[in-house]
């Protein structure tokens, strides 16, 4: 083998080499978070010990809402981009903006970003138990 070659190949394999080193000591890539914004919440009139809650979810592209449950009922609508509702035992829901979705108290569900899409904004109210977190995190 000419000697060029050998002096291409060598500097090939050191960089394959480096690049190699390098990935192993970079931090994995953060997995992107869903984000939920809370826009109001109050009691609910005429109906002790409950309370209405209005807020936002945004799941970027890749994100996911793990598996939880709420203390009450779920309304939603999909405000943009696209989105895949799971709910234990029920075949999945794929929505998109102007869709809107159900979940009755007790649903084990997650929210993700529809697979090749950027994601998506949910809008929901809640009306749930006062005093109760507004989900619990379900395995």
């Amino acid at each position: 083998m000419p000697i060029r070659s050998l002096v291409i190949a060598a500097l090939l394999a050191g960089t394959g080499i480096s690049a190699t080193a390098l990935a192993q000591d970079a931090p994995a890539a953060a997995t992107p978070q869903p984000k939920r914004t809370i826009l109001d919440q109050h009691e609910q009139s005429g109906v002790p010990g409950t309370e209405i809650v209005l807020g936002t979810a945004e799941i970027p592209a890749g994100g996911v809402v793990g598996w939880h449950v709420h203390d009450g009922d779920e309304s939603g609508y999909v405000l943009k981009g696209n989105l895949v509702l799971k709910t234990r035992g029920k075949p999945d829901q794929v929505l998109k903006a102007g869709d809107h979705f159900f979940n009755p108290r007790g649903a084990v569900h997650s929210l993700a970003a529809a697979p090749g899409s950027e994601g998506g904004v949910a809008l929901s109210t809640w009306i749930i138990d006062k005093g109760k977190p507004l989900a619990e995190p379900v395995k």
